[in-house]
């Protein structure tokens, strides 16, 4: 629940950015009710996607923070913003600049916490993505800069989930990643791994039983994909969502386009959905009313 008007809050965040970098610079910005943060010559703001369940989707658990990056020209604060670490390009093509990543990071989460007090009546649980690289980049008490961001914002940890993307490598060598995600769990946050189409990497499953994260997100297999092979998805998935399920974690088909991804969701057992396929079902139901 929001606790305080919107820019009071965004005031609150620019002071505290401006304190903690010696920086005249204000980063966060309000617009047709909408907050955006500005890093180098970027914008970076938020939209979300609803997260329903299998066997009944009108009931909304949560919904996924994405951002939307769009240029940022204001000849006002250009100079300003070169004081910023870099563009978002460097950060992302730049892997071993751990203090970009962690500020980009930030920026990012403060600005889906600010817009997501918009949804936060609907209840659930908001899925934040988390680059891996900020998580080694961190070398201890991870989540306590945020932990600060959300109690003002008048959120809790417990209805924050972490999500950190595994790639093959992670897969591989995870201690130090799982280190620094036990941190995040010690202070309240949920977890989760969002896996892509990793189906079958090598330690996917020594990761599941040794995280117990509380979700698994896979993406729906896409009709390229299904066009060019005989694999039998439910198949492929079951394995997963069992071993998943052990541990009393919850699975998430996500990126679901059609009515042949949603059918399997059902048979291969996922709990949770999430992609345009179910949005446009409770539109067309809506109207129907």
């Amino acid at each position: 629940m929001l606790t305080q008007p919107l820019q009071q809050l965004i005031d609150y965040f620019n002071d505290r950015f401006e304190h903690e970098h010696h920086s005249n610079f204000r980063p966060f910005i309000l617009e047709g009710g909408l907050v955006s943060g500005i890093f180098g010559p970027i914008r970076v703001s938020s939209f979300f996607l609803p997260v329903r369940r299998v066997d009944n989707n009108e009931a909304l658990t949560g919904h996924i923070a994405q951002i939307s990056v769009t240029p940022y020209d204001n000849n006002v604060h250009s100079e300003q913003s070169a004081e910023m670490v870099g563009s978002f390009t460097n950060v992302i093509t730049q892997p071993a600049n751990f203090q970009s990543i962690i500020s980009l990071d930030r920026l990012c989460r403060t600005v889906h916490m600010l817009n997501y007090l918009n949804y936060s009546h609907n209840g659930g649980v908001v899925f934040l993505d988390v680059d891996s690289r900020h998580i080694l980049g961190v070398q201890q008490d991870h989540g306590a800069y945020f932990e600060k961001t959300i109690l003002k914002c008048g959120l809790a940890t417990k209805n924050i989930v972490i999500s950190t993307e595994i790639n093959s490598s992670y897969a591989l060598n995870h201690t130090q990643l799982l280190d620094g995600l036990y941190n995040y769990r010690r202070r309240g946050y949920q977890i989760a791994l969002n896996i892509g189409s990793l189906y079958t990497a090598t330690g996917l499953w020594d990761l599941f039983v040794k995280m117990s994260a509380n979700y698994v997100r896979i993406n729906a297999p896409n009709i390229e994909t299904r066009r060019h092979s005989n694999v039998i998805w439910p198949a492929i998935f079951k394995p997963l969502i069992e071993l998943h399920n052990l541990s009393g974690g919850q699975t998430i088909l996500q990126q679901v386009e059609e009515k042949e991804q949603a059918n399997i969701a059902v048979s291969a057992g996922f709990e949770l959905v999430q992609g345009d396929y179910y949005e446009k079902l409770i539109t067309d139901h809506l109207r129907c009313l």
